[in-house]
């Protein structure tokens, strides 16, 4: 079995982006992730590169193959996941920018993806930074195979072919699905504990090349959306700080929700 982890290598922001608030003309945080920003693998994407990695642990003649796209500082996260025990990594280098569109991400694995046949393609639920959902749903419509997103539970069923999971749902509801391989399913978190990377391991990825292609070959040249800025979420109220002695702080809050009719 032949299984494709797709991660992302994000920034961390706090470091990066200046103080005060966001708004639709301030900063924009694609273009503040130059070449020499250091990036770590999106925490939603660890559970999945465990899932594939206990399913190697369990199934004999099981190979896990780690996938990126970003600027070469993205070749840390694969490396990351090689220390957790994939066997291969797959650089599509690109700009940061460029990896935080979904479609062109989408298309540029989809077609690593359509050559090398996979049978079972893990992706996390969202990205840290962008957190569109919609990487992971846009491949499984590239490569025309089905597809379930927040999946909680995997048992998968060689001799049948198929993937049966737990999909969560709104309001703690869960929905079983039966996926008949190869398939995508994005992976949410709380699955699994994700492992800590191996030191052999660790070496081994370092050791090892990666597959390392460019992202101008594969990905859609004509971008079908932009992002046109960024702001905070609304104010929507205001907070109240009581001052006082503690007693008084009790009494002033007594009385706030006596006149709210929030206490008799």
């Amino acid at each position: 079995m032949n299984i494709l982890v797709c991660v992302k290598a994000v920034p961390d922001f706090d470091q990066i982006a200046p103080s005060g608030s966001l708004s639709a003309n301030g900063f924009d945080p694609l273009k503040m992730v130059d070449e020499g920003t250091e990036l770590h693998m999106n925490r939603f994407d660890e559970p999945a590169v465990e899932e594939a990695v206990l399913i190697k642990e369990a199934c004999s003649e099981t190979t896990v193959d780690i996938i990126s796209m970003g600027p070469e500082a993205a070749q840390k996260a694969i490396r990351r996941a090689i220390g957790m025990g994939a066997d291969n990594g797959i650089h599509i280098q690109s700009t940061y920018e460029q990896a935080c569109d979904a479609m062109q991400t989408a298309r540029a694995i989809s077609k690593i993806a359509d050559r090398k046949s996979y049978d079972l393609i893990f992706t996390g639920v969202m990205s840290e930074d962008m957190m569109q959902f919609q990487v992971g749903p846009m491949l499984a419509k590239y490569l025309n195979i089905p597809w379930a997103t927040a999946v909680i539970r995997t048992n998968l069923d060689h001799e049948k072919s198929l993937i049966s999971i737990a999909q969560e749902l709104e309001g703690g509801e869960k929905a079983l699905l039966e996926l008949d391989l190869p398939a995508l399913v994005t992976i949410q978190t709380g699955i699994n504990i994700p492992r800590y990377p191996s030191l052999s391991n660790m070496l081994r990825a370092n050791k090892n090349g990666m597959e390392i292609l460019s992202a101008d070959f594969m990905a859609p040249k004509d971008q079908k959306y932009r992002i046109c800025g960024y702001a905070p979420p609304d104010k929507k109220r205001d907070g109240l700080i009581i001052e006082g002695t503690p007693r008084e702080k009790a009494e002033k809050l007594i009385r706030m929700l006596q006149q709210k009719s929030l206490l008799s």
